[in-house]
């Protein structure tokens, strides 16, 4: 199964070669979520693969806390999500991130129209509405609050063809925190890819 997914993403790849180079896209639009994901994974896996582009732009790979991301500097700042500018960028398995100087997420979320999905406030609420705790022991309980929130800006579905597979395509707005990078935000977009079978199923 996973030979079969490694032969259909390198044939999609394949087939958008001609629309999307590597070299020709930006940072500041994948982080934006205007690629598609066939240019977007093209893009990623040229950054440090044959293409070299990480080298080619000048960006220096840094030693990160989180050995789920890949960091980078940048040789000069980029802005994004209207007025914040950084010169840390970072990828994880399917996503590229900014990494801004922000210590609330939801500063930056408010504007892009993001919930967190992982608020601590209703655990909180609950825990206050026990009677057990007061509110400040209740929040003390919960010094790191996380952010995890998405916005989807396209979703689409390819139905099986004559392989008899199909793939489904999603790009997403992102804001996170996580605890390996304390008071920064994580804004970013994802840029995803699954493998449907005849029937539309996820494999």
């Amino acid at each position: 199964m996973l030979i079969l997914y490694a032969l259909m993403l390198a044939a999609m790849l394949q087939q958008t070669a001609a629309e999307t180079d590597p070299a020709d896209v930006s940072e500041i639009d994948a982080v934006s979520c205007r690629l598609d994901v066939p240019g977007y994974m093209r893009f990623a896996m040229a950054i440090d693969g044959e293409e070299q582009l990480a080298r080619t732009r000048g960006w220096k790979k840094i030693a990160s806390p989180n050995s789920f991301i890949a960091e980078y500097d940048l040789p000069k700042p980029i802005t994004v999500a209207g007025s914040y500018s950084t010169r840390r960028i970072a990828f994880t398995g399917d996503a590229i991130l900014a990494v801004l100087d922000v210590a609330d997420p939801a500063i930056v979320a408010r504007a892009e129209k993001i919930d967190n999905s992982m608020s601590a406030q209703p655990m909180i609420d609950a825990m206050v509405a026990s009677g057990k705790v007061t509110r400040a022991q209740a929040e003390a309980k919960f010094p790191f609050r996380k952010f995890l929130g998405e916005r989807i800006m396209t979703d689409v579905t390819e139905p099986a063809g004559k392989d008899g597979y199909g793939s489904h395509m999603i790009v997403a707005r992102t804001i996170s925190n996580v605890t390996t990078h304390p008071g920064k935000t994580l804004y970013g977009c994802a840029y995803r890819f699954d493998m449907l079978d005849k029937d539309g199923t996820s494999l």
